[in-house]
């Protein structure tokens, strides 16, 4: 006879484990069925010691079981002694292999015979699925793994780990440590990695701690070796181990046989759930990641929510007093749910979302309410948040020097997305034509909607193409003409050093640099001299289209570049069709031949501008340079710096490079697509609107941002000690002396010391006067510049 529960819960990751607590809680009869023998299999195989993060930090988190941010080991220990604590019904081993029903009457089937009855059931089986097989003869052989636990346990053996995402990053780095390993890839690069295990395996690989084969694949395994096939041919490698890291096979296929319904054909998509977690099969529910909740504390307060909800108790899910407060005045129009509904009926861009992923998109965004005449943001201002218009009108200022030249945007319309995918100011101002209700989305929560729904990223892309290009060629452009040029225009990307074209080839284009920067070169005494710099928003490779001559030129990225290329026969319909473009071609021409021929005649600049380039001064927007003929060694600054900061300098002006009389102390150079952002868990770093990086108290001293800064300008400490008076320091000898870095403060009654947060030079961005180490300088020595204002200098 069946077993019959109250509440099947499939899954016993966060949000499962969560629900049978809650559950269990309440005296409700239940089971949890987990395929494994152990809870949250997902976390539960994450690399030994890995950090499991709480996060948003903002969301309360509501739910039987505990959770706070820590290693795996912690976290998942205290997941089962609350389990058994609260008496959960678990059963593990139990692979769920059939359902069907729908509410007060599911048959599960469980390992392909046994069979539950249950009155509702709780889908949290997320969407790893099951793990991709290496498909190639021989990968039976024993040595083949899937997974890794502790890297400590292999030691002076061959490993070969096959992928090329953030896990085979991750298993390959680790290992590298005292094996030999090989990291396979079947591209040439490491494009789906966060930006810190990329820098991470680049410099693994660049000082040899291991080793990568580049657009490779495996033929064969055999025990004791394996078959790689790349360009070259076939290499058989001998190994003691392979690690496939092949991603998995999402479970969508699974969950449709059981007669949830998707809104679309994508695999990235989700099905489309009540308020309350309910599908469209009555009585299942959908929690976790494949509901559109994939963080731990988010998962966890579904889990306890949607017991409460088949209980009939139709609370509040945990986010909605944030919200409350998100909306604000909206509120008296619309509860939040009709508010959710208002927003993707007035916004096309946000339409395709579920309710429950819009719902985690605002709670990382804002929301405005403008009146007419308000300004938005204004040009030139450092900011990366995209601005969708859910009702009123915005006008676009197209012109700084008449504020009644505009472009309107209505409801539906977005704009924001240039400086967002370009890393760079403002190039207009926007302000409000009329009340207006604003949906302001931040960098990073963009990017993972346009990495996750493609519809939203080429909406984006296709906006930024053409509005790209109106405001770095000509607002003048005709709609027609546009459409004339987006019919050719090519989005193109290259890594730092590889050429946007070659000296000697045909012009058959144009390149508009919409983020990085590029380098422009030509042959002289049988090498390439530098020339000049080109920064986002200039556009190279013009001579030789309108003067129907090849390159003269070599032009090679200076950054990771993204650029528009254009035909060479629409770019010449521009000049030819809009005047005030045809004069700044010209005038562009002309500066360019004049700092060709200073920059030829000056051998020493032509060096230091070299330098300065392979340096990465082409990323920086504010880099400090030291005059090494005028400075004295003081250590001014760097006092400066400290006694300014609290007692920690945030510079170290004798490390650094040196060329000639030029010298690159390491201090932060806020790069224009800055690495330290990329990575941060608790979204502590931001770029403030007048340019400058800084990290705020939400630090969690996790160190990603010192792994990802290429420049080594982020340091780890602890709170400084506090300081004695100057009569103490000169009399007693009492702590650190003016300018001196401060030793940490130790703990009270011999506690734990407190962790070690990040710490960077932010530009003084809060002090009167600027940069306190530029202020300092007695000789005038250091000095602060951004990468064009330098090279437009130094080259005249």
């Amino acid at each position: 006879m069946s077993e019959r529960y109250q509440i099947a819960i499939i899954g016993s990751g966060p949000g499962g484990m969560s629900a049978a607590g809650r559950a269990a809680e309440l005296g409700v009869s239940h089971i949890l069925l987990e395929r494994t023998d152990h809870l949250s299999d997902t976390i539960y195989k994450y690399q030994k010691g890995k950090h499991v993060m709480a996060t948003p930090d903002i969301l309360p988190l509501r739910s039987s079981m505990t959770f706070e941010a820590g290693a795996r080991e912690a976290v998942l220990g205290a997941w089962d002694n609350e389990c058994e604590k609260h008496g959960v019904n678990i059963r593990y081993n139990a692979d769920l292999t059939g359902m069907k029903g729908e509410k007060g009457n599911f048959e599960l089937t469980v390992n392909g015979s046994e069979t539950i009855e249950a009155d509702a059931v709780v889908l949290a089986i997320g969407l790893q699925g099951n793990l991709n097989p290496l498909r190639v003869p021989g990968a039976e052989w024993e040595g083949v793994q899937y997974q890794l636990d502790d890297p400590e346990e292999y030691e002076d053996e061959t490993i070969v780990v096959i992928g090329a995402g953030d896990a085979a990053i991750e298993n390959a780095v680790a290992l590298s440590e005292q094996n030999q390993v090989i990291i396979v890839n079947r591209r040439n690069e490491f494009a789906r990695a966060k930006d810190g295990n990329r820098k991470l395996i680049e410099d693994a690989i660049e000082s040899e701690k291991l080793r990568c084969a580049y657009e490779a694949n495996p033929v064969s395994v055999a025990p004791g070796e394996i078959t790689l096939e790349s360009k070259g041919g076939q290499e058989r490698v001998s190994c003691n181990r392979v690690i496939a890291r092949l991603g998995a096979s999402p479970p969508r296929r699974f969950v449709e046989s059981c007669g949830v319904e998707f809104p679309s054909e994508e695999m990235a998509a989700l099905p489309e759930l009540s308020p309350q977690y309910e599908s469209n099969v009555s009585g299942l529910y959908i929690i976790g990641a494949l509901g559109g909740y994939p963080l731990i504390k988010q998962a966890m307060n579904q889990g306890y929510e949607v017991v409460e909800f088949i209980q009939g108790n139709n609370i509040k899910p945990a986010d909605e007093p944030l919200l409350e407060d998100k909306f604000g005045p909206l509120i008296d129009r619309f509860t939040v749910d009709e508010a959710i509904d208002w927003l993707r009926e007035n916004i096309p861009l946000i339409r395709g979302l579920t309710a429950l992923q819009l719902r985690e998109v605002l709670l990382e965004s804002d929301l405005h309410i403008k009146a007419a005449g308000d300004p938005i943001f204004e040009i030139n201002e450092f900011g990366t948040t995209v601005f969708m218009i859910a009702e009123g009108l915005a006008h676009v200022q197209i012109d700084p020097t008449d504020p009644s030249v505009v472009v309107p945007l209505d409801t539906g319309k977005f704009f924001g997305e240039i400086a967002m995918v370009a890393a760079r100011p403002r190039t207009a101002t926007v302000v409000a034509a009329e009340p207006s209700v604003l949906l302001e989305i931040p960098r990073r929560t963009m990017i993972k909607l346009m990495n996750s729904v493609a519809s939203v990223e080429t909406q984006i892309r296709d906006a930024a193409t053409a509005r790209q290009l109106r405001v770095h060629l000509s607002q003048s452009i005709s709609d027609e003409l546009m459409g004339t040029i987006l019919e050719t225009a090519e989005e193109r990307e290259f890594k730092w050093g590889q050429p946007l074209l070659q000296e000697g080839e045909e012009s058959d284009g144009v390149f508009v640099i919409r983020k990085g920067s590029v380098t422009i070169y030509e042959s002289a005494g049988g090498h390439e001299a530098f020339r000049a710099f080109a920064a986002t928003g200039e556009f190279v490779g013009e001579g030789g289209v309108i003067e129907n001559t090849k390159r003269g030129q070599t032009i090679r990225a200076a950054t990771q570049v993204e650029s528009i290329w254009i035909a060479g026969d629409r770019f010449k319909r521009i000049v030819d069709e809009v005047p005030d473009f045809k004069r700044r071609v010209h005038e562009t021409m002309l500066t360019r031949v004049r700092h060709n021929q200073a920059a030829s005649a000056n051998e020493a600049w032509e060096r230091s501008a070299e330098f300065l380039v392979d340096q990465g001064m082409g990323e920086a927007t504010d880099i400090l340079l030291i005059d090494e003929t005028l400075c004295i060694g003081c250590d001014n600054c760097e006092k400066a710096c400290a006694e300014t900061h609290g007692g920690i300098a945030r510079l170290k002006r004798e490390t650094g490079p040196t060329f000639g009389n030029i010298h690159l102390p390491i201090a932060c150079r806020h790069c224009e697509d800055p690495y330290c952002m990329s990575d941060c868990p608790a979204d502590a770093i931001h770029r403030a609107q007048s340019g400058e990086v800084f990290i705020d108290e939400k630090c969690i001293g996790c160190g990603n941002c010192k792994i990802n800064c290429p420049y080594d300008s982020i340091e780890m400490s602890g709170a400084p000690a506090s300081k004695p008076g100057l009569l103490s320091w000169l009399l007693f000898g009492a702590g650190s002396g003016p300018g001196q870095n401060q030793a940490p403060a130790k703990p009270d009654n011999g506690g734990a010391a407190a962790p070690k947060l990040a710490v960077k030079c932010d530009s003084c961005k809060e002090i009167k006067g600027g940069h306190a180490c530029v202020r300092a300088c007695p000789t005038g020595a250091a000095f602060r510049v951004s990468p064009s204002e330098y090279f437009a200098r130094i080259g005249s």
